[in-house]
């Protein structure tokens, strides 16, 4: 699904990504670890298109198209989803607007007809109760007014709607209760096929035990410096990152 290879980006002329080279394939659940300041939500940002950060070097290829290319609009349409870590509010879009908008802009790059009315209130109620939204955030503004716990069930809600190819979690779980958490973890494991994927940024291991991920990657200094299965995020939680740091400087 995913191939990164060799990429290198840079923020206001900064290298932060220094050769990072990544592979997902259909299905997988991939978690992203490291220290502060290691990259991984350059890597997002980059990964949707974000303007601020410049790719000087690499590739990436998504589902045999060169992802570099598409501007982020069409990179969301081709089924690139992002859960950021702290989502903005957009005051006087009601929820069922926005999200309205959002599905037939999707459909719309695919020749599809816009939705009717009454199947997209049906499909809202569906998703809304993956994840414990109840009717009036509906009408009210975008994340307008949301709690913490509320704007990271949202924006599992949002992924739910759209039904990407490709989600990232950036640090999802951040500011989250215990019974927000488990909501917003169960929520995105209902909606994994075996033609999903996802990229999971975070730095606990709560989410491994919620998520259990087919791989776990280390990010160290814009580069992944060492990779395994779950079990390597649970010895990061016990052990910290010094230990890989000392493994990569010998």
């Amino acid at each position: 699904m995913l191939e990164i290879r060799n990429l290198h980006a840079s923020v206001e002329g900064k290298e932060i990504l220094r050769g990072v080279n990544l592979t997902i394939g259909d299905g997988e659940v991939h978690v992203l670890m490291g220290p502060n300041g290691s990259g991984k939500s350059t890597l997002s940002h980059v990964l949707v298109g974000n303007p601020k950060y410049e790719v000087t070097e690499g590739s990436i290829t998504f589902n045999g198209k060169d992802l570099l290319s598409l501007s982020p609009e069409d990179r969301a349409h081709e089924g690139i989803f992002m859960s950021f870590q702290a989502p903005i509010e957009i005051p006087g879009v009601s929820m069922t607007n926005f999200m309205r908008a959002a599905l037939n802009a999707k459909r719309k790059y695919f020749g599809q007809e816009p939705i009717g009315a009454g199947e997209f209130l049906k499909l809202l109620k569906e998703k809304r109760q993956l994840v414990g939204l109840d009717a009036h955030f509906m009408s009210r503004g975008v994340n307008e007014g949301f709690s913490g716990g509320e704007r990271k069930r949202n924006e599992i809600f949002q992924m739910a709607v759209l039904q990407p190819l490709f989600s990232i979690l950036d640090e999802t779980d951040s500011g989250l209760d215990v019974d927000a958490l488990r909501i917003v973890a169960e929520g995105f494991n209902m909606l994994r096929t075996p033609q999903t994927s996802a990229m999971v940024i975070t730095h606990y291991q709560r989410m491994l035990d919620y998520l259990k991920p087919d791989f776990v990657h280390v990010l160290v200094k814009g580069r992944v410096v060492k990779e395994g299965d779950a079990s390597l995020g649970y010895a990061i939680e016990e052990r910290g990152f010094d230990w890989i740091r000392e493994e990569v400087e010998e």
